[in-house]
């Protein structure tokens, strides 16, 4: 029997546990997830198959106290840095999915510069965690096609989260199937993004394509491409 945590939010992680919880011999431990909020796709996935939801800190405590064996961990876009102890417990590793090319683009807004930039392709990738985000050893990307001239960011990530759930199913039937770790090649180079650069490059300035801005952080409910008068921001929808 296989020892697994997962890690998720969102409807994809949702379906990825659905898809996981099928798999003869593995044991989904617990469930970490956006439990801070008051709709959990994955939560509510998590109850629904009897398995426990913890807080990154429980999870810690219950792996050094050895109350949970951990072999594997997947992680399907969850929103904490996972600290060195589990990363080091985790005998096959732990294996996160981040819905932008690696080593390119790491952190956030993936989405938003592909449509900036006019990307014609696109990729998510499944790695390795290691210490730092976005920068453990690349196991694999899957490409696909963008609309460079129609595409949003809400778009972008719809799309993103079908090859996540392929690309998941692929990597972790490969993961689980075997003791060793996959192969795998080095992460370097690329560019790493915080939220609050994202949040900057939100702003339109003199020489921006405004209409391409637009597509770019078009995500509603959250703001977008914005305009500064007077110190006051004004989102702009074309």
């Amino acid at each position: 029997m296989i020892s697994v945590v997962f890690m998720g939010r969102k409807d994809v992680s949702a379906q990825c546990l659905a898809w996981l919880s099928n798999i003869e011999d593995v044991k989904i431990e617990a469930v970490l997830t956006d439990n801070h909020l008051t709709i959990s796709p994955t939560a509510e996935q998590a109850k629904k198959l009897n398995i426990p939801v913890l807080t990154l800190e429980q999870l810690i405590e219950q792996v050094e106290n050895n109350v949970i064996k951990l072999d594997i961990a997947f992680s399907m876009l969850y929103w904490r840095k996972i600290p060195k102890i589990l990363i080091n417990h985790a005998k096959r590793g732990i294996i996160n999915f981040h819905p932008a090319p690696l080593p390119e683009y790491k952190g956030t807004a993936g989405y938003n510069l592909a449509i900036l930039e006019g990307l014609s392709q696109w990729s998510v990738t499944a790695h390795y965690m290691d210490a730092d985000i976005d920068t453990g050893r690349i196991i694999k990307l899957m490409d696909f096609a963008i609309d460079v001239e129609l595409e949003t960011t809400k778009s972008l990530e719809g799309k993103s989260r079908a090859y996540l759930l392929e690309l998941f199913k692929e990597v972790a039937s490969q993961a689980l199937s075997k003791e060793e770790l996959l192969n795998s090649t080095a992460n370097q180079g690329g560019r790493y993004i915080s939220r609050q650069q994202m949040e900057e490059m939100k702003k339109i300035t003199e020489g921006d394509d405004i209409d391409r801005k637009i597509r770019a952080f078009w995500f509603p409910p959250y703001d977008g491409a914005y305009i500064e008068i007077e110190g006051k921001k004004y989102s702009l929808v074309n």
